[in-house]
């Protein structure tokens, strides 16, 4: 184990030796222990050589030097780093289990997180890029596949919003991946952690995980309305206290433009390798808490509700109503998604 333990000299003289070291579980991206430290016990992270490991590392130690700006803090104290290794050690989080009504605190903790970004910051992280023409072209796909018409104006339609999503702006620091098991629920609030894939931009693209039921996650859940609307209301609220201004961008677009990515079907390795609503049509899979076609359902009744009102997305509103319909009709055992986190 000590032999294996990427704590060097430069880290030892700035935090001291470490004793007891534990492995502790971690994707296949990393290798994560915990130590015993003067200060404290720490937790130790090396990112896995291999391709990205440089960026992915960059991405976290910006991501939580721009975060550590949030008081009271919602990442941990970052104690030290080692670029040569892929290395940071942070302060170790306690965790607890989350309340019933976990959403609403973990609402108020990302806008909390987004706030800490400043025009200073641009370029220290990547923008967030959203669901492209391609993407917009496959769910057309899936639909006709599926026996669904698809009226004249719809392509057109998802062309401008995937130009609003490109378009949103936003200076927010985005988590990347806001999942169940990346919130850490202690007794001052939420605690994030695992920014391989910060980005800057728009704070609703991340807002819009609670409707839409967390779709870069493992873990899909989707909450009773009146409490996503007690949380959605609590991100705004945080939000505008800290900012000064209401939240930029749409949240309907948001939402929509989740449901336009294939790659948000799959886990991250899957990410790119394949057109994932093709495969819809011919093959179901399991990932985490859901199966792809509850992923699927759940996201086109959602979108299917909020386009109700919106003059400029009828096509988009009249396709998720009846490819939900379709994959429903053909696919019956399709279950709702959890209501709770597991």
């Amino acid at each position: 184990m000590w032999r294996q333990l990427p704590f060097g000299e430069g880290l030892r003289a700035e935090l001291g030796p470490p004793r007891q070291p534990h492995r502790l579980e971690s994707s296949p991206r990393s290798r994560v222990w915990r130590v015993e430290l003067a200060g404290g016990p720490a937790v130790l992270k090396q990112f896995v050589e291999g391709p990205g490991a440089a960026e992915r590392y960059a991405r976290e130690v910006a991501a939580l030097r721009i975060a550590a700006r949030a008081e009271p803090a919602v990442v941990p104290a970052l104690l030290g780093t080692d670029p040569e290794e892929h290395v940071l050690v942070l302060a170790h989080v306690e965790h607890r289990p989350p309340p019933r009504e976990w959403i609403v605190g973990y609402a108020k903790a990302l806008a909390r997180l987004h706030a800490t970004a400043v025009p200073a910051d641009a370029g220290l992280l990547p923008r967030w890029s959203g669901p492209t023409r391609a993407d917009a072209d496959s769910f057309l796909h899936l639909a006709e596949t599926l026996g669904v018409t698809v009226a004249p104006g719809v392509p057109a339609e998802l062309t401008a919003l995937v130009g609003r999503l490109d378009r949103a702006g936003g200076q927010a620091l985005l988590h990347g991946d806001p999942c169940p098991g990346n919130d850490l629920h202690t007794g001052t609030g939420v605690t994030f952690i695992d920014f391989e894939q910060a980005s800057l931009g728009n704070g609703l693209v991340e807002l819009a995980y609670l409707r839409i039921g967390f779709p870069t996650c493992w873990c899909v859940t989707k909450a009773a309305p009146a409490l996503l609307d007690r949380a959605e209301t609590a991100y705004r609220t945080t939000w505008r206290s800290l900012t000064g201004t209401d939240p930029g961008g749409d949240l309907t677009d948001a939402c929509a433009g989740w449901l336009l990515r294939g790659d948000a079907l799959v886990e991250r390795a899957l990410r790119g390798t394949a057109d994932h609503l093709a495969r819809i049509p011919d093959h179901d899979w399991t990932w985490g808490t859901a199966s792809a076609r509850q992923r699927l359902a759940h996201r086109l009744g959602v979108v299917a509700g909020m386009t109700a009102d919106r003059d400029d997305l009828p096509g988009l509103r009249a396709v998720s109503t009846d490819l939900r319909r379709a994959v429903l009709t053909r696919w019956p055992s399709v279950e709702p998604v959890p209501a709770d986190r597991p």
